[in-house]
C-alpha cells in the first residue's frame, strides 16, 4: 500500500518536529520544509537516513513547489516567540499571510487538506476567561505583539475563504502555551526563560505582578490534538491546549522548586499589550475529538527539565536576556 504523503512546514522548529516525529511514527512519507530562520536541523537530523523522510529548505513566503501527490498539509511555518517576532516583524507577518496564500493555493492544486497552526494570540488580552473559540478577541493591531497576533488571524481567515469559495478541506487550530524537549532556552518564552535562567544561577524575572495566567500543555498531548483535529470532519477553529491554569509568579517558584535553585522571583514592568489571563476552553475539542490533556504539568516539567540540563553548557549562554528575559508568553 502506497504511503500516504504530508508537507509540514517549519518542520526543523519545536512543534514541527514533533509532528515529523509523529507522522513517520504513522507511516506517512514526511516533507519537512523549513528555511531555518528559527528553526534547527539537529531537531530532525534523526529523521535523515529514512527512506520517507524528505527534507527541503525553502521559505514558504516564496512560491512552494512540491512534486508529486499530497494528502495533507500543516502549516507551522512561523516565529512563534515575541523575540523572534519583534527582530523579525516583517517576516512574521509575510509567513502568515504571503505563506498562508502559497500553501492554500498549493493544496488547492494537489486536492489535499491543509491545517493550520493559529494561535490562543488571536484572544489577545482576552476579557473572558477561559477563551472560547467564539470569543472574537481583543488584540491591538498596531502594538508590538500585532504582527504576530493579527498574522493569524490573517490565517484564519484567508484559510476559511478557501474552504467557503474554494471547498477547499481545511482545519484550524488554536494553541494555546505548550513546552517540552527541543524548545529554544533562550526564545523569551517564559517556561524556557525561567529554567535557563535557574540553570545559570540567574534571579527568575516575571514582568508585571505576576498574577497574569497562562495554562501549559505538553507537546505530546498538543501533538495527539493536531493529529486527530487533521484527520476530523471539523472545519472551524478548535482550541488545543490544557485548561489547567497557573499565575506567572506560581509557576516561577514551581520552576525554582523543580530546580533546587536557591535564586528569588524579582519583578520588572510588564510589556505592552502582554495578555493578563490564558486559558483555554476545550469543550469543543472534548466533544469533537474526544481529546484532552493526559500529562501533567509536574511530569511534563521533569522531561522538560531532564531535556534541558541535557544540552552543552553553551547552550546556556543567554545572548537576548539582558533586554528580552521573558515576555511571559
Amino acid at each position: 500500500m502506497e504511503r500516504k504523503r504530508v508537507l509540514i512546514t517549519g518542520a526543523a522548529g519545536f512543534l514541527g518536529s514533533h509532528l515529523c516525529d509523529r507522522f513517520i511514527k504513522e507511516d506517512y512519507h514526511v516533507i519537512a520544509m523549513d528555511n531555518l530562520i528559527t528553526g534547527d536541523l539537529q531537531n530532525i537530523e534523526h529523521l535523515f537516513a529514512l527512506e520517507n523522510f524528505e527534507f527541503s529548505h525553502h521559505d514558504v513566503s516564496k512560491f512552494v513547489y512540491v512534486p508529486g501527490k499530497l494528502d495533507y498539509i500543516l502549516h507551522f511555518a512561523s516565529p512563534a516567540s515575541p523575540i523572534d517576532y519583534l527582530k523579525i516583524p516583517i517576516q512574521t507577518l509575510k509567513v502568515g499571510s504571503l505563506g498562508t496564500h502559497n500553501l492554500l493555493g498549493l493544496a488547492k492544486n494537489k486536492k489535499a487538506r491543509m491545517i493550520i497552526a493559529s494561535t490562543s494570540e488571536v484572544y489577545g488580552d482576552p476579557s473572558v476567561n477561559p477563551q472560547p473559540e467564539e470569543y472574537w478577541g481583543n488584540v491591538n493591531p498596531v502594538g508590538p505583539r500585532g504582527v504576530y497576533d493579527e498574522a493569524k488571524r490573517f490565517q484564519e481567515a484567508m484559510t476559511m475563504a478557501y474552504h467557503t469559495f474554494h471547498g477547499l478541506e481545511t482545519r484550524i487550530v488554536r494553541i494555546f502555551n505548550t513546552y517540552g524537549p527541543r524548545m529554544r532556552l533562550n526564545d523569551g518564552r517564559v517556561l524556557p526563560a525561567f529554567i535557563g535562567q535557574a540553570l545559570r544561577g540567574e534571579d527568575l524575572t516575571v514582568f508585571g505582578d505576576g498574577s497574569q495566567t497562562r495554562s501549559f500543555c505538553y507537546v505530546d498531548d498538543l501533538v495527539e490534538g493536531i493529529y486527530r483535529l487533521l484527520l476530523s470532519d471539523y472545519a472551524q477553529p478548535v482550541n488545543i491546549g490544557n485548561p489547567d491554569e497557573i499565575t506567572i509568579s506560581q509557576f516561577a517558584e514551581e520552576i525554582i522548586k523543580l530546580t533546587g535553585t536557591t535564586q528569588k522571583v524579582i519583578y520588572k514592568d510588564l510589556p505592552v499589550d502582554d495578555p493578563k489571563q490564558r486559558r483555554p476552553d476545550i469543550t469543543k475539542a472534548r466533544a469533537l475529538l474526544n481529546w484532552e490533556p493526559k500529562i501533567s504539568r509536574a511530569e511534563g516539567l521533569k522531561i522538560t527539565y531532564a531535556y534541558f540540563k541535557s544540552l552543552p553548557a553553551e547552550a546556556l549562554i543567554n545572548k537576548e536576556h539582558k533586554d528580552f528575559t521573558t515576555y511571559n508568553r
